[in-house]
């Protein structure tokens, strides 16, 4: 279309008798106006992509984790027992995905507890041997807020997870049976495909009226061992 406007013009120029020199200064305007446009126009008729760039594909491998949604372990540390020492603790946890953030856990766990500060003295005896044994049982919820990747090296990457929880459950010891609130935090290696290693604070609040009836905080922190299955 442009070309045939261009050729009518210049016939026109010629109709008008103008001077040469007019007449080559203004084709060679309308050439530089029109004829671009004509080859753009061209080129996007091939209906040929303007770059054609050439990416080489990267094989991408899925990431080896299991889909059960079961977690069963075992773990250790210490249980800190207010007014009766700090000692080891030895215990066991189940827990049941229900979605990638949200997860339910029933654990269970065992400390041998010291002598009070007033028993050391020799005051009196305030705990009978088998009343020093703490046994405690809980259901929590747990929420995973920081999932992520740990990297070991350029080839090597696991998947983690920081995690709050919080529930409650029963506490043995001395002899009776103590209602017990827990919450705390943890962080979760997925070390393989059916296993993974977690480090765990807690802190386990309950009711005591050994010396005088007071609420004590009992701080326990853990490592320990899971299997999906």
């Amino acid at each position: 279309m442009e070309i045939r406007v261009f050729i009518l013009f210049l016939t026109w120029l010629n109709v008008m008798g103008l001077n040469n020199i007019i007449k080559q200064l203004v084709a060679a305007l309308l050439a530089i106006a029109v004829l671009p446009a004509t080859a753009a126009e061209s080129s996007l008729s091939d209906n040929q992509p303007l770059i054609n760039p050439e990416v080489d594909r990267k094989e991408i491998i899925e990431a080896k984790i299991d889909t059960e949604d079961l977690e069963v372990g075992v773990f250790g540390g210490i249980y800190s027992t207010v007014d009766f020492g700090a000692n080891s603790v030895v215990g066991m946890r189940i827990a049941y995905h229900i979605t990638e953030d949200f997860f339910v856990e029933l654990a269970g766990a065992q400390t041998e507890t010291s002598k009070s500060t007033v028993e050391e003295i020799g005051f009196f005896t305030q705990l009978a041997d088998d009343d020093r044994t703490l046994t405690y049982y809980n259901v929590s919820v747990g929420y995973n807020i920081l999932p992520g990747e740990a990297f070991i090296t350029a080839d090597w990457a696991f998947y983690t997870a920081f995690y709050v929880i919080g529930g409650v459950g029963n506490t043995q010891f001395g002899g009776e049976n103590l209602f017990t609130v827990n919450g705390g935090a943890g962080f979760r290696f997925i070390a393989t495909d059916w296993m993974a290693i977690h480090v765990d604070f807690r802190d386990h609040v309950f009711d005591t009226d050994f010396f005088i009836k007071k609420t004590t905080h009992n701080l326990e922190m853990h490592t320990g061992i899971t299997f999906f299955f």
